[in-house]
C-alpha cells in the first residue's frame, strides 16, 4: 500500500489526522472536509424539521366533543358554538347601544337562567345579579368616568361550605364601534357559559364559591372591571382571578401573566389546563408596554390587590377589532382547546387549599414554559438565577477543559491554545453582533425607503428579510477564520469545535449578564446552554472529543430539543406580534422588532449548528446562498405585489378616523370656527401612504402640527388616551359641509359663586352627552383648579390641560359637575379657563357623505370611524 494509506490506517485516527494535515493542508476528501452536500443538508434538514414538527405542534388543537359527548361530564364545544352564533348575531355591541345595554344582556340572562333551571339543586346554590356601576378612577393620566355601566355576575356556591374566599372568572361582552366581537371577546364568554353549565349540573362539588362576572365595559378603559371590584357586594371575597381577554381569534390561548408574586397558581396552570402554552417570555414582554393592549387584570390587581391567571387568544391578530372577528375563523377546535383549560383550571383553583390563608404561601416570581404544548416547567425565579449561573459557569469550565484536551492531543501548550482561543472568542463575538445587526440593518433599509411592514402578509418573507442575514452572520467570521487557520498543529475538526466553543462562551457571558439584570427570560440562554454542555461533557467523558468530527454525532442529536422549543418560542412570538405592529403608530419602526426577535430566534436555534456547516469542502456555497436569499427577499419586500402588506379580508390595514365636526365658541360666546373633516389616527407606520396611491380623493390632507400648537388638544375631539398620545401624528381632511351628528353637547353653566375667601369662585355646570365623551379643561396661566367634583386626587398628580374620560351604559342622566377656581387678584369678569366636549357616536354611520367616503377606501383597508364633535367654550 501507498504511504497515504499506510499513514491512515496504522497510526491513532487523531495523529494520522494532524500528520496528514502538516503534509497536505485541507486537501484531505475524505475524512478532513466533508462532501460539499453536506452544507447545504444540515440547512434543510432543520428547516423540515421545523415545518414537518414544530409548525404543526404551535398550531394543534384539541379534538372538539359534541352532545353527544355531554355525559361524559366534559366541556361540550358544540354547545358554546351554538352559543356563539346567537352572540355574533346581535351585531357591534359598544357601550351605550341598544345592541349592548338590552340585546346582550337579555341573552345572557336568558342563557344563564337556562343554566339555572339545570343545576344540582342539592349541591349549589346560583345567584344571577345585574350590577349598574357608578365610579371613577385615574389611569393613563386621566380621568375615567362611567355612569350606568352593566355587568352580568352569577355566584355558584357549594352547599355548606364554609369559605368565604371567592374565585373570579371573567371577561367582557362589549365591543368596538366595528366589530361583532365574536373573537374579543365572545370566544370567551361562552366559554364561561358552558364552563358554568358543566360544573353547575356535576355531581362533583369543590371548596371556594366561584364568581363568575361577564362585563359591559371593557373596551372602555376597563371600566366595568373597576365598578365590579370597587363596589359590588362579592368583590371583596374575590381573591384570586382566572382573567380571559382576546387580541386574536380562532387558536390557542395564552397564559401570559401569573401572580403577581405567587408561584402556588403557575403550579395551578399546571395541574388544571389540559393543553399548556404559556411562558415567562410573554410575562415580561407584555409588563414593558410593547403589546399595545391592556386587560381587565391589570385593574383587579391594582385596585382589588387580587392574583391570578390573565389568559388571552393571541393568534389570528389581524381579524381583531375589525369587522372580520367572527365565527368563520374560530374553529370549534379552538372552543374546545378554551374551554377544556378553563374548566380544568375553574376545578382546581376552587379546590386549592392555598385560597385558605394567602398570607401563608411563599411569595416570589416564577419560570414558566410550556414545551412545544406537551409539557410545563415551571420552577421560582431564585432557583432560576442559580440555574442561569450553574449553566454558564458548567459551560465555560467544560470549554476550558475541552480547551486542555486539545492541547494534550494536538502536542501544543495550553498557552497557545488558549490565546488561540481568545481570537476564536473574538471572532464568535463579531458573528453574534453582526447576526442581529444585519438583520436590523435590513430592517433599518427596507423602513428607511418605505417598505416596512414588507412580511405583514406575507411571514415567508421573514425567512429572506432576517433569517438568512442572520445565518450569514452568524456563519461568516468563522468562515473567514477557519480558511485562515494554522491546522499544522491543530486539526480542522479541532478548530471547528473551537468555534462552537467560542459560541458557547459568548451566550455564557451573555447569560451572566442578564441574569444579574434580573430577567426571568435568561431561562431561554440558558436551556440552550444546557444542551451544549450535556454532549460536550458527553464527548469529554469518552474518546468521542477526540476523533475528528466524531464529537458532532452526539451534539446533533442533542441539539433537535433546543433547536425545537427556541424556534417554537420564536415562532409563537413572531405569529403573535406581527399583527400588532399594524397598530403599534407611525413613530416606531415595527421591523425592527420582528427583526430583531427573529435573529435572536436564530442565534438560539441555529447558533451551533450553523457553525457545522465549515466542516464542508463547499461551506462557501452555503453563504453565498444565503446572501442570494436575503437579496431575493430584499427584492420581492421592495419591488413586488408580494411585499405589498395587506390583503383583504385576512390582513388588512387599519384606517382609524373620525368624522368631525368642530365649533368653537368665545368668551362673548361668539362662534369663531365652525368646520367639518374628517380626522386620521394613523395606526401603522406606512401611515396614509398607501391610501394617497390608491383611488380615494384625500385632496387637501394636511397634519395637524399647526393646529396641536395653537389650540388646546389640538382643537379636536379626541377620543380616549390613546388618540391623546398620538395627536401629533393625527392627519385632518377638511370637508365642505358639515358632518352631522345625531345630537349635539349641551353644556349649560348653573351658577357662578364667588366663595368667602374672596379669591376663589365655583362654578357649576350640567352636561347633555353621548355615551362617550371626552371633556378637556385648561385654566389660564394665572387662575388655579383648587377643587371639583371629579377625582381630586388627578389634581395633584397631573397638570393641566386635564383629561376626563366620560362614558355611560344604560342610565343617560346629563353629568352635572363644579369647578372650583382660584385667582390671586380676584377678579372673575375676565375668562378663566377653556372647556372643550368631545361626544362620540359610536353606534352611528354617519351622514350620505360620509357612508361614500368609508366606501371609497381600498378593500384592503377596514375603516373604524364614527361621527364625533367638538365644541370649545371659555368661561
Amino acid at each position: 500500500m501507498g504511504d497515504k494509506e499506510k499513514l491512515i490506517s496504522d497510526e491513532p485516527v487523531e495523529e494520522g489526522v494532524k500528520s496528514y494535515s502538516r503534509k497536505h493542508g485541507r486537501k484531505h476528501k475524505g475524512y478532513f472536509q466533508l462532501p460539499w452536500y453536506f452544507a447545504g443538508g444540515i440547512v434543510l434538514f432543520w428547516a423540515l424539521l421545523f415545518i414537518a414538527v414544530v409548525k404543526p405542534l404551535f398550531y394543534r388543537l384539541p379534538e372538539p366533543l359534541t352532545v353527544e359527548d355531554a355525559p361524559k361530564g366534559g366541556f361540550i364545544a358544540e354547545r358554546a358554538q351554538a352559543n356563539l352564533y346567537d352572540f355574533e348575531a346581535i351585531g357591534t355591541k359598544v357601550v351605550g347601544s341598544d345592541e349592548n345595554e338590552h340585546k346582550t344582556v337579555q341573552f345572557l340572562l336568558k342563557e344563564l337562567n337556562l343554566i339555572k333551571d339545570n343545576i344540582q339543586e342539592d349541591l349549589f346554590d346560583m345567584e344571577i345579579d345585574l350590577q349598574l356601576a357608578y365610579g371613577a378612577y385615574v389611569k393613563w393620566n386621566l380621568v375615567n368616568m362611567y355612569q350606568g355601566i352593566q355587568n352580568v355576575v352569577v355566584k355558584l356556591t357549594p352547599k355548606g361550605t364554609t369559605s368565604e374566599n371567592y374565585i373570579l372568572v371573567n371577561s367582557h361582552f362589549d365591543s368596538q364601534p366595528t366589530s361583532p366581537s365574536t373573537g374579543d371577546d365572545g370566544h370567551m364568554v361562552v366559554s364561561i357559559l358552558e364552563v358554568l353549565r358543566v360544573i353547575s349540573s356535576s355531581r362533583k362539588s369543590f371548596e371556594h364559591p366561584i364568581v363568575f362576572l361577564i362585563n359591559g365595559s371593557e373596551e372602555n378603559s376597563l371600566q366595568a372591571s373597576h365598578g365590579f371590584i370597587a363596589y359590588h357586594k362579592w368583590a371583596k371575597n374575590c381573591k384570586a382571578v382566572i382573567n380571559l381577554d382576546a387580541a386574536g381569534s380562532g387558536g390557542r390561548e395564552l397564559m401570559f401573566q401569573s401572580g403577581p408574586n405567587y408561584p402556588w397558581l403557575v403550579k395551578i396552570y399546571k395541574d388544571g389546563a389540559k393543553h399548556y402554552f404559556s411562558t415567562t417570555m410573554a410575562e415580561e414582554i407584555f409588563q414593558t408596554g410593547l403589546v399595545p393592549s391592556y386587560t381587565d387584570f391589570d385593574i383587579f390587581v391594582e385596585y382589588g390587590n387580587l392574583i391570578g391567571l390573565d389568559i388571552g387568544q393571541c393568534i389570528n391578530g389581524f381579524v381583531y377589532h375589525t369587522k372580520y372577528d367572527r365565527i368563520d375563523v374560530i374553529p370549534r377546535a379552538a372552543l374546545q382547546n378554551t374551554g377544556d383549560n378553563l374548566l380544568g383550571l375553574v376545578q382546581t383553583l376552587s379546590n386549592a387549599t392555598e385560597l385558605r390563608d394567602l398570607s401563608g404561601n411563599p411569595t416570589g416570581n416564577t419560570i414558566f414554559f410550556d414545551v412545544l404544548g406537551l409539557y410545563l416547567i415551571s420552577y421560582s425565579a431564585d432557583v432560576g438565577v442559580k440555574l442561569n449561573y450553574a449553566a454558564a459557569a458548567a459551560a465555560i469550565i467544560l470549554i476550558y477543559i475541552s480547551l486542555l484536551r486539545i492541547a494534550e492531543k494536538s502536542s501544543v501548550s495550553s498557552e497557545q491554545i488558549l490565546s488561540t482561543f481568545i481570537l476564536v472568542l473574538v471572532v464568535q463575538l463579531i458573528a453574534f453582533v453582526l447576526a442581529l445587526a444585519l438583520p436590523l440593518l435590513v430592517a433599518y433599509g427596507l423602513d428607511k425607503y418605505g417598505f416596512s411592514l414588507s412580511y405583514f402578509a406575507t411571514p415567508s418573507l421573514l425567512i429572506g428579510l432576517y433569517i438568512c442575514p442572520s445565518l450569514l452572520g452568524l456563519t461568516l467570521p468563522s468562515y473567514i477564520y477557519l480558511k485562515l487557520a494554522n491546522t499544522e498543529k491543530v486539526c480542522f475538526a479541532q478548530q471547528v469545535q473551537l468555534a462552537l466553543h467560542g459560541h458557547a462562551a459568548v451566550l455564557s457571558i451573555l447569560c451572566i449578564a442578564i441574569n444579574y439584570y434580573g430577567l426571568r427570560t435568561t431561562y431561554v440562554i440558558t436551556w440552550t446552554l444546557a444542551f451544549y454542555v450535556i454532549p460536550l461533557a458527553f464527548n469529554l467523558l469518552t474518546t468521542l472529543h477526540d476523533r475528528g468530527y466524531s464529537w458532532t454525532g452526539i451534539l446533533k442529536i442533542v441539539q433537535v430539543a433546543p433547536f425545537m422549543y427556541n424556534s417554537y418560542l420564536f415562532y409563537c412570538f413572531i405569529v403573535i406580534l406581527t399583527p400588532m405592529m399594524g397598530r403599534f403608530g407611525v413613530d416606531t419602526n415595527p421591523d425592527l422588532i420582528i427583526g430583531a426577535l427573529t435573529a435572536l430566534g436564530t442565534i438560539l436555534s441555529m447558533g451551533f449548528l450553523i457553525l457545522l456547516v465549515n466542516m464542508s469542502r463547499r461551506s462557501g456555497f452555503v453563504l453565498i446562498g444565503l446572501l442570494a436569499a436575503t437579496a431575493a427577499g430584499v427584492y420581492i419586500a421592495s419591488s413586488t405585489d408580494i411585499g405589498f402588506p395587506y390583503r383583504p379580508k385576512t390582513n388588512v390595514q387599519r384606517v382609524p378616523y373620525l368624522q368631525v365636526r368642530r365649533v368653537f365658541y368665545e368668551y362673548d360666546g361668539t362662534v369663531s370656527k365652525d368646520e367639518s373633516g374628517y380626522l386620521f389616527n394613523v395606526q401603522d407606520r406606512r401611515g396614509l401612504t398607501p391610501l394617497l396611491k390608491s383611488n380615494m380623493d384625500l385632496t387637501g390632507l394636511v397634519n395637524m402640527t399647526s393646529d396641536c400648537a395653537k389650540y388646546m388638544m389640538c382643537g379636536m375631539p379626541l377620543y380616549d388616551h390613546r388618540w391623546v398620545e398620538a395627536m401629533e401624528t393625527t392627519m385632518w381632511l377638511p370637508r365642505k359641509n358639515p358632518v352631522w351628528t345625531p345630537a349635539e353637547p349641551i353644556l349649560k353653566q348653573l351658577n357662578k359663586t364667588v366663595l368667602a375667601d374672596g379669591k376663589s369662585v365655583q362654578m357649576e355646570f350640567e352636561l347633555e352627552t353621548s355615551d362617550h365623551t371626552s371633556i378637556f379643561i385648561d385654566p389660564n396661566e394665572d387662575v388655579i383648579i383648587s377643587d371639583w367634583s371629579f377625582l381630586k386626587e388627578y389634581l395633584t398628580t397631573n397638570s393641566p390641560p386635564y383629561h376626563i374620560y366620560y362614558s355611560f351604559g344604560i342610565d343617560n342622566t346629563p353629568l352635572r359637575f363644579r369647578i372650583v377656581l382660584k385667582k390671586a387678584d380676584g377678579d372673575f369678569t375676565v375668562p378663566l379657563f377653556q372647556i372643550g366636549i368631545s361626544t362620540h357616536y359610536m353606534h352611528v354611520k354617519g351622514d350620505d357623505e360620509s357612508i361614500r367616503f368609508a366606501n371609497s377606501i381600498p378593500d384592503y383597508a377596514v375603516s373604524i370611524q364614527w361621527p364625533a364633535m367638538y365644541k370649545k367654550y371659555i368661561f
